[in-house]
């Protein structure tokens, strides 16, 4: 039906746009005489389908207007829960809140949004004043008014006055401190609606915003790995950092801070709390000493971790379950920082009364829709942060991809910068409320490294693995091998991993610091069963390996007193994959050319042969070393090991 998908059209344009929608807020209908399809609690407006409406009979939500509830505002809203869920006809879905508004109001379409513009306006001391100088009389304002059947009967009645007053249905419904609803009987009239009242609210805005990114202070990762770990001991968080000029101007300002003190809109409380910490300080000691003891207090006083977190000199740092959530907290409270400051053009900011926020805190609908939004993401891997170097294809690729699909956000390290990007993005389509970012590394070079800690904080707050996989080979025998190629091969397998274990183990002996008794960090090499046994005429790889073991043992002793593990993993063959397969210049094709077999004339000669030496007839796959890996992680009583997953080609005493 051409007006359902004109209903869809519209809440995706708007709901991918976050000047009007921010965390798949606000909600949409169309109408007609008998039913109407409105937005599904938990649908997003950015990717909505007709699946994510719920259809109502307008006939049984007709009789909600004249129905007497009871006085108990928790026992009125369990009943108009039931009622609208009797009038959904379609079961299983249920209906936004706010649809008995969208019935009332006398257009085919309605949409009804949060636009930040908006509610710069709507948040302000002269909010009304202001709304009638720039838009005229012919408006409905709604003083603010707790959302559910009570703001319905507020907004009927206003609508009902104005129909009386002017002999026509009300386009136009502004909500103090909330929003605003648009209707027409056209989708293309209510965006012409929309942009002329952000074009008029533009012009009437007398401070701009500031505008534009901030370079991330190196500070951050010796502040956000601590704090993140003061805020994991009943489970493990995910912090992320932003940080831009509008950002700045409320950190740098404690009286600004009082401003954004208290949230604007219930969106802002179903997401972030209504409780923030604003840390001041800006040596890194001095604000983890501070933070450990206002986070107690804070913990003490409000009985929930803070959501948001602003540091001075590093930014807005939000405190999510997961990483999706990180984002939406991020959104939302940089939302109200712009509130708060465009509020300063219509008579300065309005935030809500304690009153009306312990409402929205403790209002069944609004826990629903925020455990909607939080998202889940089960798994052995769930909510860590894992770096995995040369993951941008082959077996890093396929061992990032697994931890990934266990739950755990991944920061893939490669040189390939394009082939590594189109990975991430493969990624963030499998995952759920987890996310994989792309940092380019040279893990050979220990800036290149620095960089990568510094990026892989800055997204998710702190590193619970490194795996250290990146590697080369180059095979050749004495005769053949040049100290060029030795040294080359040598500096990847071998000083790359003490390069990446010297700069991460920083920032895991601060996590262990401020962390529970039993929270380890690891640090695991993708070593090779060429470390645990010589290999003809590849002396520079399994020389690099075998010394990776030694190294993975005596880092475990060093670093097992701060509950930092070290491990190591010494795979089989990857025969499937690219250092081994690829056609021009895999280890089949160099082994053939080398002589390493001796009787080969084939690449399939020289497969056959390595299979043959594997108990098992199976080559090595990145879901079998992904299991080494998940074990050495789960376990708290191995360090400075090397565990063989080869098919019972290397067996150790």
């Amino acid at each position: 039906m051409k007006a359902i998908q004109d209903l869809i059209d519209i809440s995706r344009y708007y709901g991918n746009d976050k000047r009007f929608v921010i965390a798949g807020g606000g909600n949409t209908s169309y109408k007609n005489d008998e039913k109407i399809w409105v937005k599904a609690s938990g649908s997003s407006l950015a990717t909505i389908t007709e699946d994510g409406f719920a259809v109502l009979d307008r006939e049984k939500l007709s009789r909600m207007s004249e129905k007497v509830y009871s006085s108990d505002a928790t026992e009125r809203e369990e009943q108009v829960k039931n009622d609208l869920a009797d009038a959904t006809l379609t079961k299983g879905k249920r209906p936004s809140v706010e649809t008995s508004m969208h019935n009332i109001i006398g257009y085919a379409y309605v949409v009804h949004l949060h636009p930040t513009l908006v509610n710069g306006l709507m948040c302000a001391e002269d909010a009304e004043k202001e709304l009638f100088r720039l838009f005229g009389e012919k408006n409905v304002y709604v003083p603010y008014t707790d959302p559910g059947y009570v703001l319905f009967k507020k907004v009927e009645e206003k609508i009902n006055a104005y129909k009386l007053k002017y002999k026509e249905e009300p386009q136009l419904i502004w909500l103090q401190n909330h929003g605003i609803f648009v209707a027409a009987n056209t989708t293309a009239e209510i965006k012409q609606i929309y942009t002329d009242i952000i074009e008029t609210l533009e012009k009437a805005v007398s401070i701009k915003l500031p505008s534009g990114d901030r370079p991330y202070c190196s500070c951050t990762e010796l502040i956000l790995p601590g704090l993140r770990m003061m805020l994991s001991k009943e489970g493990l968080k995910t912090l992320k950092v932003r940080k831009n000029k509008l950002i700045k101007f409320f950190y740098d300002s404690e009286t600004e801070q009082r401003n954004i003190a208290r949230p604007y809109t219930p969106d802002a409380i179903v997401y972030c709390k209504s409780s923030y910490i604003f840390l001041n300080e800006e040596d890194p000691e001095i604000v983890l000493t501070e933070a450990e003891k206002i986070i107690a207090a804070f913990k003490v006083k409000n009985d929930y971790l803070p959501k948001i977190i602003l540091i001075k000199g590093i930014g807005l740092v939000a405190v999510g379950d997961n990483a999706k959530q990180c984002e939406i907290l991020l959104d939302v409270f940089e939302d109200a920082m712009k509130i708060a400051y465009w509020a300063k053009s219509f008579g300065g900011a309005h935030p809500m009364t304690q009153e009306q926020i312990d409402f929205i805190d403790n209002w069944e609908v609004e826990n629903y829709r925020r455990s909607v939004a939080i998202g889940v993401s089960a798994g052995r891997a769930e909510n860590k942060t894992i770096i995995v170097t040369g993951a941008a294809q082959g077996f890093g690729e396929g061992i990032a991809r697994c931890l990934l699909q266990e739950g755990a956000n991944i920061v893939v390290a490669d040189m390939n910068e394009t082939v590594g990007k189109d990975t991430v993005e493969r990624f963030n389509g499998l995952t759920k409320s987890n996310r994989a970012i792309f940092v380019k590394t040279n893990v050979s070079e220990i800036p290149s490294i620095e960089n990568l800690i510094h990026e892989s904080i800055c997204h998710f707050g702190g590193i619970d693995a490194f795996i250290s996989n990146a590697g080369v080979l180059k095979a050749g025998s004495l005769d053949e091998m040049t100290p060029e190629d030795f040294d080359f091969v040598t500096k990847i397998n071998y000083n790359a991993y003490f390069y990446c274990t010297k700069v991460v183990s920083k920032i895991m002996k601060l996590q262990t610091k401020y962390a529970r008794p039993d929270y380890f960090a690891d640090i695991i090499q993708i070593n090779s069963k060429s470390g645990l046994r010589g290999s003809k005429a590849n002396f520079a790889y399994a020389g690099g390996k075998f010394g990776g073991i030694g190294l993975t043992q005596s880092f475990a002793l060093e670093l097992a007193p701060y509950n930092i593990k070290v491990n190591a993993v010494c795979p089989g063959n990857f025969y499937e994959g690219p250092l081994w397969s690829d056609p021009d210049n895999g280890l089949f094709v160099q082994y053939l050319r080398a002589g390493k077999v001796p009787g080969a004339k084939t690449v399939d000669d020289v497969k056959e042969f390595y299979l043959s030496q594997v108990p098992m007839k199976k080559g090595c796959s990145p879901e079998d070393v992904t299991k080494g890996v998940l074990y050495l992680m789960e376990q708290c009583g191995e360090t400075g090991q090397a565990l063989p997953v080869t098919g019972g080609q290397v067996m150790l005493a």
